[in-house]
């Protein structure tokens, strides 16, 4: 009998170190906890062509996190002011920026201050566009958390969020096409649902309780965040966790968790709110209304899920890794999301974490 009670209780202890074991961590503080490319299970005789292949194509910062803890962190070139690129330098987030925006859609309605199956004219009043008020009503926050709103890409700025600018194309809900007039307009609709200025309510709500910093500002129609780099990292690393940060839930709805990581519509498969989704059999891309029958990053998990914005700025998270990479930087591509440098960055990677 006591052998028995004796194993039990080796038993009991080795569950809980499991468990303490197996939680995910949060930094604190700007120290931050890391891991070396052995204890992270990686493979460190690629990494050296994993630089390479950073610094030749204009990166900026990359951080690779394995459990929340930092397993890479490189830096390279100028910063915006000419200085030389570290930790504490900031950068733009381009379009990569747009799941914030999505995270904090998600936040107001499960507040109770907006329902995404409502009409944008609901939250903007009507003639936010220049459509007949029977094409312009069938348009729908969900309408543009997935870029299905049917406006025109093809007037003079398609960033440009004016009435005169935002055109009928098709009904809503028919056609994907990457319009960021339509996307910037969210802003609006979240100051207005909450009576909170968008970049208070994004603040108190999201950035300040899991210690990002970062600010958002226009360039010209853009409305781009800029942050350090550890600040993109926390980002992928709280949606990572569902929504978890160091014991306090910042996502509660779940159900819209899931929805926002996964296909939205049966036009773009590769696409959910605003985050790019890899593994797809077919995708589309920014500019073309071509469907491609191939996943957007062959050679990453086809489980990655992506934030992604002009000249690759970039997250991708691996949930089964527990994996969050970061990438920013500049690139020669001409693209307006950076789908070349992830896949360049992933030839390489892939072999490191293999």
């Amino acid at each position: 009998m006591k052998k028995l009670i004796f194993m039990t209780l080796i038993s009991l202890s080795c569950q809980k170190d499991k468990i303490i074991a197996n939680i995910d961590y949060f930094p604190e503080t700007d120290t931050w906890e890391t891991l070396s490319l052995s204890q992270a299970g990686f493979d460190d005789s690629k990494v050296e062509n994993l630089k390479k292949v950073l610094q030749n194509n204009n990166t900026r910062a990359f951080l690779l996190l394995k459990d929340g803890k930092i397993v890479i962190e490189e830096y390279f070139n100028k910063d915006l002011l000419g200085k030389d690129f570290n930790q504490n330098s900031t950068w733009y987030w381009a379009s990569a920026g747009k799941t914030l925006t999505a995270t904090t859609v998600g936040i107001a309605q499960e507040n109770g201050k907006l329902d995404i199956n409502e009409t944008t004219q609901k939250y903007l009043g009507k003639d936010f566009t220049s459509l007949t008020n029977e094409k312009e009503s069938l348009i729908t926050i969900r309408h543009q958390l997935t870029m299905t709103s049917g406006l025109d890409m093809e007037v003079h700025d398609s960033h440009c969020f004016e009435p005169q600018c935002l055109q009928y194309k098709a009904d809503a809900g028919t056609r994907w096409d990457y319009h960021n007039g339509s996307y910037t307009l969210l802003h609006e609709v979240i100051t207005n649902a909450t009576g909170t200025k968008f970049e208070d309510y994004f603040n108190q709500n999201l950035r300040d309780k899991i210690g990002m910093d970062g600010f958002w500002q226009f360039v010209q129609n853009d409305h781009v965040y800029f942050s350090k780099p550890r600040s993109m990292a926390r980002f992928g690393q709280l949606i990572l966790n569902k929504g978890e940060w160091n014991g306090e839930t910042i996502i509660k709805d779940k159900k819209y968790l899931n929805d926002m990581l996964n296909t939205s519509q049966n036009l773009n498969q590769a696409y959910g709110y605003l985050w790019w989704l890899n593994g797809k059999s077919s995708g589309m891309v920014p500019g073309v209304q071509v469907v491609f029958k191939q996943s957007i990053t062959p050679s990453a998990p086809a489980e990655m899920v992506a934030a992604m914005g002009k000249n690759g700025q970039l997250i991708n998270i691996i949930p089964s890794k527990k994996i969050v990479m970061i990438r920013m930087g500049e690139t020669a591509e001409t693209g307006q999301i950076g789908f070349e440098v992830q896949r360049e960055i992933w030839d390489v990677l892939s072999q490191v974490v293999k």
